[in-house]
């Protein structure tokens, strides 16, 4: 009979690592969000027509585009934590220890996908010729906007882009 020999990882290790793993691959997807930029546009946004009405930017300011969060960052974060926790200890503080894990990964998983769900945006006061006001906020996408330049608003399905006239 031929034996083969046992892995020097044990099986807790394994199953924290394969768990790991997972977690990051769903908070990786979990971060592949659309853009709100004036110069990205979706495939269902090309061969389309836009309306364009010229206007002058009052007025720029900063604002932080901060995205729903899908819970993903929570669960990853709990499984891993959870996993990791019980390995700890003999079997009585493996349960504590996967609670424990899993509250403390919830937590940092919630943290690391709300940081990865922000985004630099600007807040852009347009004035319109027939001396209308209107705010449109999106993605600071480098344009370099600021008060006293001629924009192009573009509008199209319900979405609004201002870029540099």
């Amino acid at each position: 009979m031929i034996t083969l020999p046992r892995s020097s990882t044990t099986r807790p290790a394994r199953v924290v690592w394969a768990g790991s793993v997972a977690a990051i691959l769903l908070l990786a997807s979990g971060c592949a969000t659309n853009s709100n930029s004036a110069s990205v546009y979706s495939a269902n946004q090309t061969q389309r027509e836009y309306t364009v009405r010229m206007a002058v930017v009052e007025s720029v300011r900063e604002v932080s585009i901060e995205r729903e969060q899908t819970g993903l960052g929570t669960g990853a974060g709990a499984i891993v934590g959870g996993v990791a926790g019980s390995s700890v200890g003999g079997r009585r503080d493996g349960v504590a220890g996967a609670v424990i894990g899993a509250v403390a990964g919830g937590i940092i998983g919630q943290a690391i996908e709300g940081a990865g769900n922000r985004r630099k945006g600007i807040e852009i006061l347009l004035r319109y010729s027939n001396g209308d006001l209107r705010a449109i906020v999106q993605e600071d996408d480098g344009q370099g906007l600021k008060a006293g330049d001629t924009v192009r608003v573009m509008q199209s399905g319900g979405v609004t882009r201002v870029v540099r006239g």
